[in-house]
């Protein structure tokens, strides 16, 4: 008996293979055939819901966009953290360092789709942006921060690590990232208008990451 299932449920099953294939064989390695298999799809339920393996991948990118926000979201609105560290959890809470995060971020690199990378960064800025500068006005409400220009410090901040820490962007040494991690956090200070050092956990933080990634 056929079983007919919700759009929706459908499409996000093709979604869940594709990423699970994706991590396993790369997205190169990657055949429609591959998706249709392990969903137990014909090709015209695929294309149904998608134009082509580029088409899945673009989806998948607009899922973890929204589910890294998501999460970065909900450390902003946890008023437990003290406001430096949030600042600095948020901003953390947008990494993709593992397997199937890699994946996308090594295909939106590619040169051939230029177009996905500037729809991942455009996500992430305009996602981003709003929610960080709630927790700044918060900082300015108790005294912790002065800027007179909450959102556009932030946008410019945003703009900032989406191009010089994007990896693909600049080509950067271990030594250059080191150097830019500090040289960042020092004009962040100056820009929110904090006392010099209060953003310090942003080095551990940063480091402890690239530790992960070796």
């Amino acid at each position: 008996m056929k079983i007919i299932k919700n759009p929706e449920e459908r499409k996000n099953e093709i979604l869940d293979a594709a990423d699970k294939l994706f991590t396993q064989k790369g997205f190169d390695g990657t055949s429609t055939n591959d998706i249709l298999e392990a969903v137990g799809i014909a090709r015209g339920t695929l294309y149904y819901h998608f134009k082509s393996k580029e088409d899945i991948m673009d989806s998948l990118i607009d899922r973890y966009s929204t589910s890294l926000l998501t999460r970065a979201k909900e450390v902003a609105d946890n008023k437990s953290i003290p406001v430096y560290e949030r600042i600095v959890q948020t901003v953390m809470a947008l990494n993709m360092n593992h397997v199937s995060g890699k994946e996308i971020i090594e295909h939106i690199h590619k040169p051939q789709n230029a177009l996905m990378h500037f729809k991942a960064q455009k996500a992430i800025l305009n996602g981003l942006t709003p929610i960080l500068t709630e927790i700044i006005k918060e900082g300015i409400e108790q005294g912790l921060c002065t800027t007179p220009y909450p959102y556009e410090a932030i946008e410019m901040l945003v703009v900032y690590t989406n191009t010089v820490f994007d990896g693909n962007m600049i080509d950067l040494t271990d030594e250059d990232r080191i150097l830019r991690v500090k040289a960042f956090v020092f004009h962040t200070e100056r820009l929110l208008g904090v006392e010099r050092g209060t953003l310090s956990l942003a080095h551990e933080i940063f480091e402890r990451d690239d530790t992960d990634e070796s």
